[in-house]
């Protein structure tokens, strides 16, 4: 696995442990949702609570598949043994990237402005330099970004054959 799949892995399990309690845990994917909700604010509830159900399936799956030891924990060890698998979280991921696009086009035209990209990003918990790196590695036009050019960077994020991509901006000694 290239360097770079390697410090995405890194990366997003530290921001999915929402709590820092080293573990991924259900409370954990929780937390995230209510924060990333509460960014959206232009969003109805309908796309907030897609969101909220993406955020729990993601667990779901991730839990089915990595947690090795039945403990209800994900480590950073199961996380990364199999995470950047894209046949086994298809179908979750795919769900994630939606439902975080949808909430960053609330007026349903296809394009996310960068303040909303911003926000939510920043819920999730990434760095301002990063997401604006990676906003700009999108190509948007009059500061707005196509939904889809989103969803498939983030489908790209978790692709361990994937390197030079737009999301390794989102790893701060990339950007």
């Amino acid at each position: 696995m290239e360097q770079a799949a390697l410090d995405r892995v890194r990366l997003i399990f530290t921001l999915f442990d929402a709590d820092g309690s080293g573990s991924l845990e259900p409370e954990d994917f929780d937390l995230m949702a209510d924060r990333v909700a509460a960014a959206a604010v232009d969003s109805g509830e309908a796309d907030k609570a897609a969101m909220t159900s993406a955020f729990r399936n993601y667990w779901t799956v991730l839990a089915a598949e990595l947690d090795a030891d039945g403990d209800g924990r994900i480590t950073f060890e199961e996380f990364s043994a199999c995470v950047l698998a894209p046949e086994r979280f298809g179908d979750a991921l795919t769900g994630f990237a939606e439902a975080l696009a949808a909430l960053g086009d609330p007026d349903g035209d296809g394009l996310v402005e960068r303040e909303r990209f911003a926000a939510l990003m920043a819920a999730i918990g990434f760095e301002p330099a990063n997401v604006d790196a990676l906003f700009d590695a999108f190509g948007p036009v009059d500061d707005r970004i196509e939904a889809p050019v989103w969803i498939s960077g983030i489908k790209d994020y978790y692709r361990p054959d994937k390197t030079g991509i737009a999301g390794d901006r989102l790893v701060p000694s990339r950007v």
